[in-house]
């Protein structure tokens, strides 16, 4: 959304817009349309809602675009769509350093990864995925608690910049496309909702990473009481626990800690299915958590959207 904002602020003209078609959305499940979508009815932009993108190729064709920029569109793009506009391709603005982290689920995995830099990768919409020239390239720095959420949302800016500044290049005819070292590539792809389970014997650092790729949906969960526990934010602490994986510390000050594999997990924000995020206090008060109890890892269930803190 904040690249299309950006290229129709100008200066350059946007031929047409294609998102995907409006779908169920919310509580009510009325259909209602992509962000995209509605951004381009309230700019009063030209508007393409295919259930497939090769369906638009007549209405794309009348719109005569010198070059295509795909933001997040989530669907294979075919030769024929790649190679219609005037200059021959299509660019997308891809969120890491490319080539490491291809694939669906770049910013999550380099969380997971322990990375402490990302960024947006410019670049040419080829049939391998995430693997065309690139142009442009621009890095920031992962905060050390940063959650996917909260970086997704940083990049998206970064990306509508990145995406402006190429399109400045490539109309100049400066542009330098650089080929990626394939034997660097590393690949990211889509999280499985069993990546969101935390086993207590892992490290409490490698469970702090899953618990912010995870953040805020689908949320990284154990058990407790046969219901999933999402830890939608948390912070590990080195230093021996004394208890095995899974018990938890809980003085009764509103505090929780969980012991691992090596040292404490301590959950920040917790959320029982069905309920709203709550600091780790106000979570204890309506659902105590005795000193000593265990948690177990956590299960396979569909715990519903993440909402809002």
């Amino acid at each position: 959304m904040p690249t299309l904002e950006r290229l129709l602020a100008g200066p350059h003209e946007v031929a047409a817009v294609v998102s995907q078609p409006d779908r169920p959305r919310g509580r009510g499940r009325a259909r209602q349309p992509s962000p995209v979508s509605r951004c381009a009815l309230e700019r009063g932009a030209p508007l393409l809602r295919p259930e497939r993108v090769a369906e638009a190729l007549p209405a794309l064709a009348d719109a005569a675009p010198d070059l295509g920029v795909v933001v997040a569109f989530g669907q294979f793009l075919p030769r024929s769509v790649r190679e219609l506009p005037r200059r021959g391709y299509c660019i997308n603005a891809h969120a890491s350093l490319l080539p490491r982290w291809r694939g669906a689920a770049p910013i999550a995995r380099a969380i997971l990864a322990g990375d402490t830099r990302t960024g947006i990768s410019v670049m040419r919409v080829e049939r391998e995925m995430d693997a065309g020239p690139v142009a442009l390239v621009r890095e920031l720095a992962i905060g050390a608690d940063e959650t996917c959420g909260e970086l997704t949302q940083r990049l998206a800016d970064l990306a509508a910049d990145a995406i402006a500044e190429a399109l400045t290049e490539i109309a100049a005819d400066t542009a330098v496309w650089r080929e990626q070292d394939a034997a660097r590539a590393t690949l990211a792809p889509k999280l499985e909702r069993d990546e969101a389970r935390l086993d207590w014997r892992e490290p409490a650092r490698a469970l702090a990473l899953r618990v912010r790729a995870l953040s805020p949906s689908p949320g990284a969960h154990g058990d407790w009481q046969g219901e999933p526990l999402r830890i939608l934010r948390a912070r590990a602490e080195p230093g021996a626990t004394g208890r095995e994986p899974g018990r938890v510390h809980a003085p009764g000050d509103g505090s929780l800690r969980i012991a691992t594999g090596d040292g404490w997990l301590v959950p920040l924000v917790l959320q029982r299915a069905g309920g709203r995020p709550l600091d780790t206090a106000a979570f204890l008060r309506g659902r105590p958590i005795p000193d000593g109890a265990r948690l177990g890892a956590g299960v396979s269930a569909n715990l519903g959207p993440a909402r809002d803190l």
